[in-house]
């Protein structure tokens, strides 16, 4: 009896153990949540950019009912698909406006995840002045205060860390300290870093920082790896463990079938996130021309599923992916 009892009782810890892993932890616009298996996710989309630069951006140049409105009929069509969460990939400085999202998020009922971090493709135009100056400690200091406290005054707070470096082997002196700067606070935080990188050659210098800070390359996305030409890197890249995300799939349908089918071939799919990059309202157009979030339900999906791609594998790569990769949850070496 005694035996029978301590039997059950370990069932009992191991199943309470098995679901307590199958949850993530995520920080939306509206709060803390827990993710469970089977939500649906676009793990990189944009409400609004604006690219007119960190010297001249100004968020009272935009109306919020007149982007609310503009678009909201395409985010009612992701609810359609039973979207749960939608993963803004705005950046500071380049049209990042947590109100505006705060607003979203309830009147769509979507959770949305912002993010902190400072955008440096481009030659730093999107880059503030005064980052010229800190130290990547200075810059992660910014950083985690805004996680813990939220972000410009307000009570939103970051769910990842948003970088970005330009395409190049050798990463300039202010991409490295991106780099170094996202690594510390999330080695404070446990918010994934998710790097608009394109070629993997930007991709490798990268990784050589955050492991020489400690941190795993699990908790690093590669964004736009669809712009590598070379799928052999796409093998060494979940060899190391990190992310890889095809995320233009509003813009180019063909290009990520052929890589997604090659992940598949290659028993990678579980490194992989797929999202559109799609959207936006920028307020220096007058006309607006939204790309919509639903092509990966609409149109990418049943050429999956006629190539062979199970149930399941398509859950790994909407679901189950893209939770664990922004579950907050510090990754050390």
């Amino acid at each position: 009896m005694f035996v029978k009892g301590l039997l059950v009782a370990l069932s009992l810890l191991l199943f309470a153990h098995c679901s307590t892993k199958k949850k993530s932890v995520i920080q939306s616009v509206t709060g803390t949540v827990t993710a469970t298996p089977g939500e649906v996710w676009l793990s990189h989309e944009h409400i609004l950019v604006d690219f007119i630069g960190a010297d001249s951006i100004d968020p009272k140049k935009w109306d919020h009912d007149s982007v609310i409105n503009t678009i909201s009929p395409y985010l009612e069509e992701v609810k359609d698909q039973n979207v749960k969460y939608f993963v803004d990939a705005t950046p500071a400085y380049l049209g990042r406006d947590v109100l505006l999202l705060e607003k979203i998020a309830k009147k769509a009922g979507l959770t949305i995840i912002t993010n902190t971090g400072f955008y440096g493709a481009t030659n730093n135009k999107y880059i503030p002045a005064f980052a010229f100056d800190k130290t990547a400690e200075e810059l992660a200091e910014i950083w985690i205060n805004e996680y813990k406290n939220g972000i410009e005054g307000t009570t939103v707070k970051p769910g990842f860390i948003k970088i970005s470096v330009d395409a190049t082997d050798t990463l300039d002196a202010m991409d490295q300290k991106l780099v170094k700067a996202a690594a510390i606070t999330h080695l404070q935080t446990g918010l994934t870093i998710a790097s608009h990188t394109g070629d993997a050659k930007a991709l490798w210098p990268q990784l050589k920082i955050l492991k020489e800070m400690n941190v795993s390359p699990q908790a690093f996305i590669w964004i736009h790896a669809q712009s590598e030409k070379d799928n052999n890197n796409y093998l060494l890249a979940a060899k190391e463990d990190c992310w890889i995300s095809f995320d233009g799939l509003g813009w180019d349908l063909e290009k990520h079938i052929e890589k997604i089918l090659f992940a598949k071939e290659h028993k990678m799919l579980n490194r992989i996130l797929i999202s559109h990059d799609a959207g936006w309202y920028d307020p220096q157009k007058q006309t607006q021309a939204i790309k919509p979030y639903a092509n990966i339900f609409k149109q990418l999906y049943p050429i999956l599923i006629s190539k062979g791609f199970t149930k399941e594998e398509l859950d790994l790569l909407i679901s189950d992916n893209p939770a664990r990769a922004f579950s907050i949850n510090i990754r050390k070496l």
